[in-house]
């Protein structure tokens, strides 16, 4: 047994790894600047974490995990290396992580929590027990990462700071392919390179799984030049192996669409209405995605259908907080003008009839910077937008302003209310019961979805 230490350990790219490992009968510590829910959840299984970093938190561990945000000055890494022990990030890690089992791998710059989740839901429900490794929590299963005892070990491939490299997976899905990560890759062609380098990984005979509807990802699988990998697409488009058909949207429910599907000796077959609780196109090229994995490794793709047709999502994927006198509260993850723009279309679907809000949290100075004239544009499905401070995460305070990006605006109702205590009062003074308050946020604004729902059930009697 050893004994990982993990600096960061309530983000989204450690925490599941730690609870890997947890399951797995390894000693697990951790330290953090805040105590996040994945971190609460972990302390609930025995993690002892310590909130702020010191020497001392690194006591007797074997290997020390930081996550991307954590600087080579830390102290805790600083004290790491004076004993001798190995300092890892996960591009360093993943190998050994997942080194005993077949890796089913999701990359993509939107998208891939969502279909990793679906990939790690229809296995269990397949009775093959995998192991995952999610960026968010699977509502089905409870958590967002779990030591199966199954061959397979799905997991979310991270294209920051290159950690999607540290795999080397047997099934490779690619989702889309749009620039981003600006801080890490300062250029388009950098950012493409990452995904050809991780094309480069893939194992032996295995697979590469992309969307034909996006032309970054057609390049992607146009410059694979590595030998005996078998190359698929799905999407809506005419020749994709795995097209998706006819698809509708079902108001208040979710999303619909047919399957078709092209095997290996020619012979068509489709899968007629897949029905989602999810709503939104992009949800539909998800489930296709994750059914092309189980159509290419010979599992029952009617129990695919059947697993997806009962999945719930995932944490801050359109989820939905609370539905009080017709006034919906949802909670989601989109920091990216496509992301946005695909959240609304979904939510619009829904909820056609409905006044929709938006709180917008912008993630990242260097994000927001280089994509500013993108986001100014992406929010049109909206009735009326609220934008907030720029949340700086790993990026050091700038003299730059989300007011930069309303300025440039052209909504019909934009302002912006830089703190979240401000933006949620007056969302509760100006609510009512027709509509539907949508916060987007990669940072930390879900609170605000929270005091606005705990709010208006308190005076659920009253609400106008």
């Amino acid at each position: 047994m050893s004994h990982y230490h993990f600096v960061g350990i309530g983000g989204t790219g450690l925490s599941p790894i730690a609870r890997v490992l947890l399951e797995r009968g390894h000693q697990v510590s951790g330290s953090d600047l805040v105590l996040s829910p994945m971190a609460r959840e972990l302390q609930k299984m025995g993690v002892e974490i310590k909130l702020g970093h010191h020497p001392d938190n690194v006591k007797d561990a074997h290997i020390l995990i930081r996550s991307s945000a954590i600087p080579d000055s830390n102290e805790e890494v600083q004290a790491a290396r004076q004993k001798g022990i190995p300092v890892l990030k996960r591009a360093d890690f993943l190998g050994e992580l997942t080194a005993s089992q077949k890796v089913i791998a999701v990359a993509g710059t939107h998208g891939k929590t969502t279909t990793t989740a679906m990939l790690a839901w229809c296995l269990s429900y397949l009775g093959l027990n995998p192991s995952y490794v999610v960026g968010g929590e699977i509502k089905d299963l409870g958590r967002n990462a779990h030591a199966g005892s199954g061959e397979h070990f799905v997991i979310e491939a991270d294209e920051y700071d290159r950690m999607f490299l540290g795999l080397n997976p047997a099934v490779l899905v690619v989702t889309n392919i749009e620039y981003d990560h600006p801080d890490c890759f300062p250029t388009i062609s950098e950012y493409f390179q990452a995904f050809l380098d991780l094309c480069d990984r893939i194992q032996p005979n295995g697979n590469l799984i992309a969307c034909a509807d996006h032309p970054a990802t057609i390049e992607l699988m146009q410059s694979m030049n590595k030998k005996g990998i078998i190359i698929k697409d799905y999407g809506t488009v005419n020749n994709a192996a795995y097209q998706v058909r006819q698809i509708r949207h079902k108001q208040g429910y979710g999303v619909c669409f047919d399957l078709r599907m092209q095997s290996e000796n020619d012979s068509v077959s489709v899968i007629e209405k897949i029905q989602l609780r999810l709503p939104g196109h992009h949800n539909a090229l998800n489930a296709a995605a994750a059914l092309a994995v189980i159509h290419q490794s010979g599992w029952s793709v009617e129990k695919g259908k059947e697993a997806l047709q009962k999945f719930s999502g995932t944490g801050r994927r359109f989820d939905i907080r609370a539905e009080v006198n017709g006034l919906i509260v949802i909670d989601d993850y989109a920091h990216h003008p496509t992301e946005i723009r695909s959240t609304l279309s979904a939510a619009r679907s829904q909820y056609p009839h409905k006044n929709i809000w938006v709180v917008w949290q912008p993630h990242t100075y260097s994000r927001t910077r280089q994509l500013i004239n993108d986001f100014s544009q992406a929010f049109k499905d909206s009735d009326h937008l609220i934008v907030t401070e720029i949340y700086a995460s790993r990026e050091k305070k700038q003299d730059f302003s989300s007011q930069e990006v309303v300025r440039l605006m052209s909504h019909p109702d934009v302002r912006q209310i830089p703190t979240l205590r401000a933006a949620a009062q007056y969302l509760k003074d100006h609510l009512s019961k027709n509509d539907v308050l949508l916060v987007l946020s990669a940072g930390d604004a879900d609170q605000i979805s929270q005091e606005v729902a705990e709010h208006f059930k308190a005076i659920a009697g009253d609400i106008k």
